[in-house]
Parts: C-alpha cells; structure tokens; sequence
C-alpha cells in the first residue's frame, strides 16, 4: 500500500504526508485516519518523500503511476485542486481519475480541493446509521431521514460528498447558508436550499451537520463578520436545545470553536464530532480492505 503524495506541503513530509498544497488546517484533518487505518489493518503505507519530483503533466503523471502500481495494489490519492478545474489530463487535481484509468491498482480518492471528499461522507452516513438504528443498524438506510447541511458549501468537498451519497441512501437533504456561500450549480443537486438556519431547524431535522468556515480559502468578502456568521448561521445552545429528541449535531472537523459552532454544541450528547474521529478510522480500514481483499469490478464482469 503507497500514499501518493501530489504537491505535498514543506515540512508536513513523513508518514502523514498524504495531502497536497490544501492549507495546514486542511491537512490536520486527515493526517491519522488513513495511516491508522493501516496500521489496524496490518497493512504497509509506504510513503513517497515530500521532496520528490512529481510533474502535473498527464504524461508524466501516468507514467509514475504505472510505475508506482507494478509495486503496490493500492495508491491513495490527494490533491489540492478539484478534479473539475480543467481537463483531467492537464490537471494534478485529476490525479486519482487518471491512475484509475492508466493502471489496474485501486485508487482512493483523499480529498481533492473542493470538489470530494468520498470517504468523509461514508464515515459520516455510517456515523447517522449507527446513532439512528443501533445495534439493528446493519443493511439499514437513510431513508426518510432529514439531514440539514450548514455552512460553507461553496468550498466544501465534504458538503458534495454528503449530498450525493445522503440522497442515494433514502435521506432528504437541506443546505443552509448565505447566499454568497451557496455554488452556482446547487440547483442540479437533489436537495433543498434555505438560507435561514432557524427555518431549516424548526424542521426537526434527525441530523445537523456544521462545516468548517475555510478562512484560508476566502480571498472575497463571503458574509460581514465572522460575529454576524456566528449570529445568523452558527449553532449554539440555544438552538440546539430547541431540537427534537434524538437529533444529532455533526462536524467533521477541525471545529472554528464560536464561529460555526459553540461548545456548548460541540460537547453535548448530541455532538457525534469523536464517533465521526473513530468511524472514520474503521471505514477507511473497509475501504482498504474491499480494495485489496474484495471482489473487483473486472473479475465480476459488472459494477460492484
């Protein structure tokens, strides 16, 4: 098993350096899981050095991987630019479309930028099931379950990852945020959108879900103030006191503590924000292991 580094970040090399140039608070977030669902699953993460050369070039991007997969079965795979930028040839956001198309090894997509976040979103449907059903929450769905998404969905690969897997799996899902933070293309996804939290939480929601606001990635003025943001589109106790029993507040982290969030929120027994910590361990370890273990699309003769 190989992480692939593409772009990686000066002085974040070693053993966690699986992300690309995605801002230090961006990398903190998935340094361990996939590492430690290595080591869980007695298997080997080789780890290419920060320093080597790796072009963004389609040509000499292909070539490293074919060379990479004659040696390991699987490359896990994260970019800083989403895969929609440009042409997947011309692009290192399209690194992990690319490999799957030039080499036979199974490719995991890690995050790139801000378009997907796959395994994020598997972590968190399963976080839901598990709360909602239990100890009977094996083959269950999401059907019929209301999940609200807050915050900044224009720059959350988390938020995109959600919405697709969510809806395929029964949920109906509600985005909220400012209108400034919504993606010009949100009327294509099967979801609705509202811009005022209070509205979309007097419909007893069975999950909410904050997403961090990615200060790093704003270079515009998407809301006033961040006590404004805080005042219109955080969760406090207040709000969450106001939802129904067996609602659930979910963050998949880093938290920004009083601007999206408050701890009173965050530490409720409501928050899932440390199941969401250690599923996301165990669903990487299933990726893994469906990768290397499970049957492949080639072998079946169909889609898995």
């Amino acid at each position: 098993m190989i992480g692939l580094v593409v772009n990686p970040v000066a002085g974040l090399g070693g053993s966690v350096g699986l992300k690309g140039t995605d801002g230090l608070v961006e990398q903190a977030r998935a340094l361990g899981a996939i590492p430690h669902a290595h080591e869980r699953a007695a298997l080997a993460l080789r780890q290419l050095p920060p320093d080597l050369p790796i072009a963004c070039a389609g040509g000499d991007m292909g070539e490293t991987s074919m060379l990479l997969a004659g040696r390991e079965p699987t490359l896990v795979v994260g970019a800083a630019i989403d895969g929609t930028q440009s042409t997947a040839a011309d692009t290192c956001a399209a690194v992990a479309a690319l490999a799957a198309g030039w080499i036979s090894a199974g490719v995991v997509n890690a995050g790139d930028g801000t378009h997907e976040h796959p395994t994020q979103a598997l972590l968190d449907a399963f976080t839901i099931r598990k709360r909602r059903f239990g100890a009977e929450s094996r083959g269950r769905d999401l059907s019929g379950l209301r999940v609200v998404i807050v915050g900044d969905v224009l720059h959350s690969r988390v938020a995109r990852s959600n919405v697709w897997l969510l809806t395929t799996l029964g949920a109906e899902v509600t985005l909220v945020a400012p209108p400034t933070l919504v993606p010009q293309n949100v009327s294509l996804w099967p979801v609705r959108v509202v811009y005022d939290l209070d509205e979309a939480l007097a419909e007893d929601p069975d999950a909410v879900m904050m997403l961090r606001i990615q200060l790093e990635r704003m270079n515009a003025a998407y809301f006033p103030t961040e006590r404004e943001y805080s005042r219109r589109w955080g969760l406090d106790a207040r709000r969450v006191a106001g939802l129904p029993a067996g609602s659930i507040v979910m963050h998949p982290g880093p938290m920004n503590r009083g601007l999206e969030i408050s701890s009173e929120a965050a530490d409720s027994p409501r928050s899932t924000v440390l199941e969401q910590v250690t599923n996301g361990v165990s669903v990487r370890m299933a990726v893994l292991y469906l990768l290397l273990a499970g049957e492949r699309d080639d072998e079946r003769g169909g889609d898995l």
